[in-house]
């Protein structure tokens, strides 16, 4: 049992955290374990409104400190991860033309770095 007031204090403050931490903590494993559920048994496990929450409540949490960065991070990743599976593959898009060198003999339209207009 704590002697002084000081740590008197600061064992009702920690309980007062940890209680706090703990709703938040719970909150955000609901949340992450709503976005990985179905909804309907024929439906997508994951969607993108609940992960959305999940990630937000996951950042959230990190920056109150009940959950270290790290950990939201990799909770974040896995989710995306899942995600990116589930979502349908997207046609391959057109490559846009490289920048920087061109062909020979073909003309640039803005002049390199350190030449003038004049020297083209």
């Amino acid at each position: 049992m704590a002697n002084t007031q000081s740590a008197k204090k600061r064992v009702r403050a920690s309980l007062r955290k940890r209680d706090r931490n703990r709703s938040t903590r719970s909150a955000v494993k609901t949340l992450v374990s709503r976005a990985r559920r179905p909804a309907l048994p024929d439906a997508a496990s994951l969607t993108s409104e609940e992960v959305r929450r999940a990630i937000s409540a996951l950042d959230k949490a990190a920056e109150k400190g009940v959950l270290h960065a790290n950990n939201a991070s990799r909770r974040k990743a896995r989710l995306m991860s899942a995600l990116a599976k589930l979502a349908p593959v997207a046609e391959p898009q057109q490559k846009a033309p490289a920048r920087g060198r061109t062909k020979a003999g073909e003309d640039r339209k803005t002049p390199l770095l350190g030449q003038s207009s004049l020297q083209q």
